[in-house]
């Protein structure tokens, strides 16, 4: 592993933990991020007194902007079962979901394809007016992996789920909570607040109480664990094809992985730049 670490924690209180994620100028997860968010959950699920966990980052227009296409898909592959008997890349995100602690993200700039995923892991979903989400896969020939297909539809409905998914835009922070995407949008100026206070006041409440409530509605509405993997084996099997890569590669000339490329608007170009393709 990376000794870079990328979760950085904040012990607000005993109750109720800050975790700023960080991982190069776009704040990419890789095969280092499977790794480390698997031991932070570990660490969370055995807290016996936290109560509130909010993830965040502190990078300028970015909360997690995708999964790194320059990393060792090898790896990734290779890997181990988790806890679950799942990839750990879905482990992660299947733990996560069910942690007996209330989990919020509160998101600033944009996340979309893995970073998507992570959020739609979590239990709120809090988004600054600058916020951006989107599952863009499908406009580089894959199909998402980290269980977007179990989760959307779940909370958008079927027809906004495939429009989603199949249209592959950016969508901005108003719309996707007009969707259900997201919970609410904040003015970027206030979210950090808003989200604090929100939190605390979690905190503040029995833990007991809180896992209760969580675990109730988890058994309602979260997707079977079995969901998952049929996504995942779909994206090891059309991600890095052959036929795909001078695309991804048309990408990178335009600034992918960068700050101020393509990375702005990735939704919107990919739409764009596939049009020109000459596709059988």
């Amino acid at each position: 592993m990376s000794t870079a670490e990328q979760f950085h924690v904040s012990e607000m209180t005993r109750s109720y933990w800050r975790v700023t994620f960080d991982n190069g100028p776009v704040n990419l997860m890789d095969p280092d991020t499977i790794e480390q968010l698997g031991e932070l959950i570990g660490r969370i699920e055995d807290e016996p007194e936290l109560t509130v966990v909010v993830f965040r980052s502190d990078k300028p227009g970015y909360f997690i902007a995708h999964w790194d296409f320059l990393s060792d898909s090898a790896r990734v592959a290779g890997m181990p079962p988790g806890p679950t008997g799942l990839h750990p890349y879905l482990d992660n995100f299947v733990r996560l979901s069910k942690l007996p602690v209330a989990t919020i993200s509160e998101i600033r700039g944009r996340t979309r394809g893995a970073g998507s995923e992570f959020v739609l892991s979590t239990d709120i979903r809090f988004a600054s007016e600058s916020a951006v989400l989107g599952q863009f896969e499908v406009g580089v020939g894959s199909v998402p992996g980290g269980g977007a297909m179990a989760r959307l539809g779940r909370l958008v409905g079927r027809g906004r789920a495939l429009e989603i998914l199949l249209g592959g835009d950016d969508m901005p922070a108003g719309l996707a909570a007009e969707y259900g995407y997201v919970n609410r949008v904040v003015p970027d100026a206030e979210i950090e607040a808003f989200t604090d206070a929100f939190a605390r006041r979690i905190a503040g409440f029995d833990r007991g109480a809180v896992a209760g409530i969580k675990g109730l509605v988890d058994a309602a509405t979260l997707p079977a664990n079995e969901e998952f993997a049929p996504g995942l084996q779909a994206y090891f099997a059309t991600a890095g094809r052959p036929e795909i890569r001078p695309f991804v590669q048309l990408l990178f000339n335009n600034g992918l992985q960068q700050p101020d490329g393509i990375e702005t608007g990735l939704g919107t170009a990919i739409g764009t730049l596939s049009q020109n393709l000459d596709r059988p």
